[in-house]
């Protein structure tokens, strides 16, 4: 903070009346509003944790400038270039603009598209003009990390995809086979040469909106570069949800854009463009392996089935067709994730049909209404619960806490069996392995003198509510076939109402 108001007292000649932290996003730098009275007061100071990187970006920041390009304008800087103050260009970025026809499925209306439209309609200026700018050599010497996408950077990007994604997610893979159709992909990658400005992370999220007009952010990643690269990252940015149409659309306004710098046409513009749509999603993937499945950040977990349904759509247009075992990975890649959106949609179904249960079991008798003494044992309602260990124990949802928990998983699994997976211990096959092996016998002779008692003496006091879960690895065979049985149990010994449910299978049942 003292040095934000040092570098703002160095510029204005007065104090700042307030310094407050912004949002950093997925950056290590900070952020900060510094607010005053004088008449162009308001600035965002940013302290960063890397002078090369701040060096990037106040260096092209100023070329940038002097090609007119809108980006914000570099105020003050630090003598070590760890501080600096820079322009304010509002709250509003493109992505918080266009965050209704986001939530629609990518339904934008006219103005969101309009606005899409003119940030595209940008970029061949960014790509162009700072080239020609008597501080491109240097600027592009401050490059950070590197100068340009070489080998080393496409490389990189692809093992980041291997072993980020590929490891995490538990795909099979020849790596030497994969690694050949890399580097037949990185030669094709990097096939033209032209010495284009590329933005790196040019997406809606680094767009901000000022007066209606676009202006960009976050470039210190930029570096010389095809061409293709930023359009690739913008069109198909997975969480933009842009519709085949629409990318269509705004695929020819860059084009429009572009023809003053490089006249090109459709027809030889796409293949190349493809190719780099290709690296793109995996580099992608990459990120959102590290950040989700590693990291466990829930907005990048939930951005893998958006970009491997962009994945799907360019081996459909043949763009892996070169690459034949990247393509057989991608494939399989694909094949996973359908596997585990259905395994996803069976699961949210169980769980509602749950969480309607829980919702409508709401008739128990709160502990002590009942007489204390004998013959009032109609009330006692047993809830008996399957579970997996895994989800988690299931909670009481009457408020009294106790009853038991009992762990099933000492018992033989025939979830090991593959004839048995499909089953639930609710299925006679599977009765029959446990009854046939006899561990499952032994450990319920124990539960049910257990239960028993504490059946009894709940009727005797007078107690409206018992719970009594069993719980395994899924919560499929062994405790399904252990709460079902007690319940029944239970309930022909002792006459009173009980209700199952089988969490992990959606499956409830009274037995009055």
């Amino acid at each position: 903070m003292e040095r934000i108001q040092q570098l703002y007292k160095s510029l204005t000649g007065r104090e700042p009346d307030a310094i407050v932290p912004l949002s950093a996003a997925g950056s290590n730098r900070q952020y900060f509003r510094v607010t005053g009275e004088e008449k162009r007061s308001t600035f965002i100071a940013v302290i960063g944790t890397n002078r090369e990187e701040n060096h990037a970006f106040i260096t092209w920041a100023r070329t940038f400038k002097d090609a007119h390009l809108p980006v914000p304008e570099v105020l003050a800087v630090s003598a070590d270039e760890m501080v600096y103050l820079q322009e304010d260009l509002g709250e509003q970025s493109l992505y918080d603009f266009i965050a209704e026809g986001r939530a629609h499925n990518g339904q934008y209306s006219e103005a969101e598209i309009a606005a899409i439209a003119k940030a595209i309609r940008a970029l061949p200026r960014f790509q162009f003009l700072p080239v020609v700018q008597p501080k491109a050599v240097a600027a592009f010497s401050s490059c950070y990390p590197q100068a340009e996408m070489d080998r080393t950077s496409v490389m990189f990007d692809l093992n980041y995809f291997k072993y980020c994604f590929l490891k995490l997610k538990e795909v099979e893979f020849n790596e030497y086979k994969l690694q050949q159709d890399f580097e037949t992909l990185a030669n094709d990658l990097l096939s033209d040469t032209e010495p284009t400005f590329l933005y790196r992370d040019f997406q809606s999220r680094n767009v901000m909106l000022k007066d209606g007009e676009p202006y960009f952010i976050d470039f210190q990643g930029g570096r010389k570069g095809p061409i293709y690269y930023d359009v690739a990252s913008f069109l198909w940015q997975s969480s933009a949800k842009f519709s085949d149409a629409l990318r269509e659309q705004l695929l020819n306004e860059y084009l429009d854009a572009l023809q003053p710098f490089k006249p090109l046409s459709k027809a030889d513009f796409l293949p190349k463009l493809h190719l780099f749509v290709l690296f793109r999603i995996l580099q992608v993937l990459g990120a959102y392996g590290y950040r989700g499945l590693w990291e466990k950040k829930e907005y990048f977990i939930n951005s893998i089935p958006l970009a491997i349904h962009n994945l799907q759509q360019e081996l459909s247009l043949g763009t892996c067709d070169a690459y034949p075992y990247l393509k057989e990975v991608c494939l399989s890649l694909i094949t996973q994730n359908e596997q585990e959106e259905q395994s996803k949609a069976v699961e949210a179904t169980k769980k509602a049909k749950v969480a309607a249960y829980l919702q409508n079991d709401a008739t128990y008798i709160p502990h002590g209404s009942l007489p204390q003494q004998g013959g009032a044992g109609e009330g006692l309602l047993v809830r008996v619960y399957s579970f997996s260990f895994k989800k988690g124990i299931p909670e009481d949802e009457t408020g009294n806490g106790g009853g038991y928990v009992f762990d099933c998983r000492s018992t033989h699994n025939p979830g090991r069996y593959d004839e048995y997976k499909p089953l639930t211990g609710l299925d006679q096959p599977v009765i029959d392995f446990l009854e046939a092996d006899g561990e499952i016998l032994t450990f319920l002779d124990s539960v049910y003198k257990i239960v028993d008692f504490h059946v009894a003496r709940f009727k005797e006091r007078g107690f409206a509510n018992l719970q009594i879960s069993f719980g395994c690895t899924g919560g499929r065979h062994r405790s399904v076939y252990s709460a079902q049985h007690v319940a029944e149990h239970i309930h022909q010994k002792f006459g009173v109402e009980v209700h199952i449910c089988h969490r992990e299978q959606g499956i409830t049942q009274q037995l009055k």
